[in-house]
């Protein structure tokens, strides 16, 4: 598979996974996804470049949920 196709395939799961459990810190993404936590980097990375995330920085950290 392809770079771009592997980082899409991710970006998936992690939509997915955002969309059914609302916001979301890195760890507990990686761990409903099953995805090690650097290839969730790449996913966020890819779903920020196209808008549809939004970084939530609070006081347990930080959380990443999708945009409206």
């Amino acid at each position: 598979m392809k770079p771009e196709e592997v980082f899409g395939v991710n970006a998936g799961k992690v939509w997915s996974a955002l969309k059914t459990k609302g916001s979301l810190s890195a760890n507990a993404i990686a761990k409903e996804t099953q995805l090690k936590l650097n290839e969730v980097f790449g996913a966020l990375g890819w779903l920020g470049r196209e808008g549809k995330i939004c970084i939530i920085n609070g006081k347990r950290g930080t959380l990443f949920k999708l945009t409206e």
